[in-house]
């Protein structure tokens, strides 16, 4: 596990294995790699707010959170810095760690069989005591951001040929558009040609 995941790690040592068991925490997670999309993420460095409230259920750990974070990025027309805010409600399931009839703890094997019977459901489970937000967490952020970030909703972008933005250019702004293929012909003088 990489460095960067251990950031998502909470321990669940505090929280009783009996049903109806409540703790409620506040996390400030200090991530070490950038968090969203390529065009728009909360970047490294930055702190994700999680208010977590953990209950203990007879099938494992019922996670229900707040999460806030400032996500940043640039406008796809004006390429402005954008900061999108992030405020997401989870609620997760952490199963206990499948356990044999007897109360042991399952082999690999026997566990195997049981992922391959969960086709595509992802189940989270518990690694001991070890709860792994990243997943839920990292979901619901991305989830919530724009795939085209903009400044804002009427922004007009940059004018193709000077770069300029259209904001602040007059509204009779054009460039006179010279197709390439004549361009050649340009520099001909035909009104002092002989005929």
């Amino acid at each position: 596990m990489s460095r960067a995941s251990q950031v998502f790690e909470f321990n669940t040592h505090e929280l009783p294995r009996r049903a109806g068991e409540m703790k409620e925490y506040q996390l400030d997670l200090a991530i070490l790699e950038p968090v969203g999309i390529a065009l728009v993420a909360v970047p490294a460095g930055d702190v994700i707010e999680v208010d977590l409230r953990l209950e203990s259920v007879t099938e494992g750990v019922l996670l229900s959170a707040q999460i806030f974070a400032i996500a940043k990025g640039e406008c796809i027309r004006c390429l402005d810095p954008v900061e999108i805010e992030v405020e997401r409600k989870i609620q997760e399931l952490y199963r206990y760690e499948p356990t044999s009839d007897k109360g042991g703890k399952r082999g690999k094997k026997a566990a195997k069989i049981e992922e391959d019977d969960l086709a595509s459901d992802e189940e989270l489970f518990l690694d001991g005591s070890v709860m792994d937000l990243e997943i839920p967490i990292r979901d619901a952020i991305v989830l919530d951001l724009p795939a085209n970030p903009l400044c804002s909703k009427g922004c007009l972008g940059l004018c193709p040929d000077c770069g300029e933005k259209w904001e602040r250019l007059p509204q009779d702004h054009a460039h006179e558009a010279i197709d390439a293929r004549w361009a050649g012909l340009q520099g001909l003088d035909f009104k002092n040609s002989p005929e």
